[in-house]
């Protein structure tokens, strides 16, 4: 792996926000990451809640940052399911980086946290993002008209999911795993 992931912290701030800013042409429309301290400050309080986790994404060479992953709405309990968003920076896009962290993340999803499911929201448009999915054999499951609201519109969706024994499927060394499958409240195994 030429990757590593870790949960953000307040010291990733800088390097972060240039990121992004570096990046809003590769962005555009697809999301908007936070871009200024006082929104990244809100997406810091935000990776402290249960439902949420982030993963930043580094180039292990030389550490440099090159994307990130979000698990939202984490439900445990008898769904085991989260929603997943990821972003880019540029000038590491298509270099398969985000490939990498992705099934980082992924087992992360499927060991450590537990999740059954975990569903990816496309614009039918980003055909980067779902060659991405695809590759980590998510499959097309539907189409959501005016789903997410992004950049003050609301903004039409695919839905691709990927199951855990699918993605295990891919890794045959987690099939047999030991790895703990699930976390206690308040716990941030990211």
């Amino acid at each position: 792996m030429r990757v590593t992931v870790r949960a953000p912290s307040a010291r990733d701030q800088e390097e972060f926000l240039a990121r992004v800013r570096a990046s809003r042409r590769l962005h555009h429309p697809w999301v908007s990451p936070p871009d200024t301290p006082a929104k990244f400050r809100r997406y810091m309080r935000r990776t402290r809640r249960d439902d949420f986790r982030s993963f930043l994404v580094f180039r292990r060479e030389d550490d440099a940052l090159v994307g990130v992953f979000n698990l939202s709405q984490i439900f445990l309990g008898v769904l085991r399911s989260a929603y997943l968003g990821y972003e880019a920076f540029a000038p590491f896009a298509g270099q398969g980086y985000m490939t990498e962290g992705m099934r980082l993340v992924l087992r992360r999803a499927f060991t450590r946290l537990g999740l059954h499911r975990v569903e990816a929201n496309i614009q039918p448009g980003n055909l980067a993002s779902k060659r991405l999915v695809r590759r980590l054999g998510f499959r097309k499951e539907g189409y959501s008209p005016r789903y997410v609201r992004i950049g003050g519109r609301w903004r039409d969706h695919e839905r691709w999911a990927i199951l855990k024994e699918e993605f295990l499927r891919t890794v045959p060394a987690l099939r047999h795993s030991r790895t703990k499958t699930s976390i206690e409240p308040g716990a941030n195994p990211a």
